[in-house]
């Protein structure tokens, strides 16, 4: 037998979690909760978020802002050697690193940061930034977007993940010419390599 509380953080057990998870819904047509929605606890195992191929990367979905009520977007990427986001600017949403694994190099402006497994770095929306792995493994970070809403773009212009343990594919030139078709409608202004 479950008890349930009265109160909608606290739970008995991971089956009444589920079912809550269950019963919340989609959500408003633009993605956001309803405020019935929100404060609702959100569980998200390993390895079951939505995965797609970037440029060099692989990234996978933790959180959406279906999950958060548009409040942020949160995800795992692993990086290859040698890969990783170009140069861009985003006009609607602060973006953070906090590596897990391996080392990045985070251009942000005119500055240079080598980051390391513990490090964070906060990249403000409307600064050119870029996050590359100089190292020579595979690196990890977790990355914040707030608000929400850039999982759309990458969802709509990555390639979907079908077998995880895979190598990501060379970034093509349907990927490409998606980015450059699609970048305007997300506020995201695409830059030459550096």
């Amino acid at each position: 037998m479950t008890t349930q509380t009265t109160d909608p953080l606290v739970h008995s057990s991971d089956e009444t979690i589920s079912h809550e998870l269950q019963q919340a819904g989609a959500g408003s047509a633009n993605g956001a909760e309803t405020p019935s929605q929100q404060n609702r606890v959100r569980y998200v195992p390993t390895g079951t978020g939505a995965a797609y191929w970037g440029p060099g990367s692989l990234m996978t979905f933790i959180m959406t802002g279906k999950d958060t009520g548009g409040a942020f977007f949160l995800a795992e990427m692993s990086i290859l050697p040698g890969g990783g986001p170009p140069p861009h600017i985003h006009h609607r949403e602060d973006e953070s690193f906090h590596v897990l694994e391996g080392k990045l190099t985070v251009r942000v402006g005119a500055d240079t940061i080598t980051a390391s497994p513990g490090d964070s770095a906060f990249l403000p929306r409307g600064i050119a930034h870029s996050v590359k792995n100089t190292g020579d493994v595979t690196a990890k970070a977790l990355v914040l977007v707030t608000p929400a809403g850039l999982e759309n773009y990458f969802a709509e212009v990555f390639d979907p993940v079908v077998d995880r343990s895979a190598a990501p594919p060379p970034p093509g030139k349907e990927l490409i010419a998606r980015a450059l078709a699609v970048s305007p409608r997300y506020g995201l202004v695409l830059l030459p390599p550096a």
